[in-house]
């Protein structure tokens, strides 16, 4: 792994970082070392990381702000690569942003509202980059990314630069075109949105943080909620009436504030949290034939 780190800092693509924690880079703030996670300076920098890793064979992956992913504790042999400086928001005609993937999706949807745009504010609680977030097609509030995306430039495998329009992006719930087609990257995306009262969006958005505030804990590292919704249904609820919230294991926790959200709460391990993660799906599936969807990704665990 040595000789490709040093093949890789040779590119001169940008930042290299050898051997990081994790538990830096996860919201659950767990896992294990990271041999390299590389920082392209642009699109071009990226392309020529990229082209490097498939002649090499190395195994990569994009990481975000790791607000949906649950690493093992073992080393990640492979490359990681963070988008974050493809950090570039433009306001263009009456009332798009070119964003690039590597922007707060937080950061966005305030600004937006700082300006008067609305349409964002279903996502001011929602800690993904906007790379990550178009392809789970995150949401909020009955609103998502789908709604608000008009095109999408991605990187395709074969190493061109294409847009995608909306309706080419297939957004469902929690879903998108490049879930279905991981090795396409999400470079920058046009967001649409329309004009608004300032003060209108500002108490929505206030509203809302309070509401989190009190309903889920946000004081401990979690990844949001664990599971969607089943139809007809609540996944905290289930995980509650199985007898599942306040459960422990290690330094995790199934939150005892609400059901559908497992916190790190005393240096948790990734296997206390994916323990958790089991006993709430295998106990809702065994009592009530409910087979919750997962929203975290599983890395590194073969």
């Amino acid at each position: 792994m040595n000789e490709f780190i040093s093949k890789i800092k040779d590119l001169n693509i940008g930042k290299i970082e050898e051997d990081a924690s994790l538990r830096k880079y996860t919201t659950y703030r767990v896992g294990g070392i990271a041999r390299c996670i590389a920082y392209p300076r642009n699109v071009a920098c990226l392309v020529k990381l990229v082209r490097f890793l498939k002649m090499e064979e190395i195994s990569y992956k994009l990481l975000g702000n790791g607000s949906n992913l649950l690493f093992s504790e073992k080393p990640y042999e492979g490359v990681l690569i963070r988008l974050s400086e493809l950090d570039q928001i433009e306001f263009f005609g009456k009332n798009k942003i070119r964003v690039g993937a590597g922007v707060s999706l937080i950061k966005l949807s305030l600004l937006a509202a700082k300006k008067g745009y609305t349409g964002l504010e279903f996502a001011s609680g929602i800690p993904g980059s906007v790379g990550g977030s178009v392809f789970m097609n995150a949401g909020a509030y009955k609103s998502d990314m789908g709604y608000v995306v008009e095109r999408v430039k991605v990187l395709t495998p074969e190493l061109k630069i294409i847009y995608l329009e909306n309706k080419e992006m297939d957004f469902h719930y929690r879903s998108s075109f490049l879930q279905k087609h991981r090795d396409y990257i999400c470079l920058e995306v046009i967001i649409k949105l329309q004009k608004g009262n300032k003060d209108a969006i500002a108490e929505v958005i206030r509203e809302r943080r309070q509401r989190r505030i009190e309903s889920q804990p946000l004081e401990f590292p979690s990844a949001g909620s664990v599971f969607r919704n089943p139809e007809g249904n609540f996944a905290g609820k289930l995980i509650e009436d199985v007898g599942l919230k306040g459960k422990v294991q290690g330094g995790a926790m199934v939150s005892d504030k609400h059901a559908n959200f497992i916190i790190n709460c005393q240096d948790a391990s990734s296997d206390d949290v994916k323990y958790l993660i089991d006993l709430c799906h295998d106990t809702v599936l065994e009592t009530y034939g409910i087979d919750m969807k997962i929203e975290q990704e599983f890395v590194n665990w073969e």
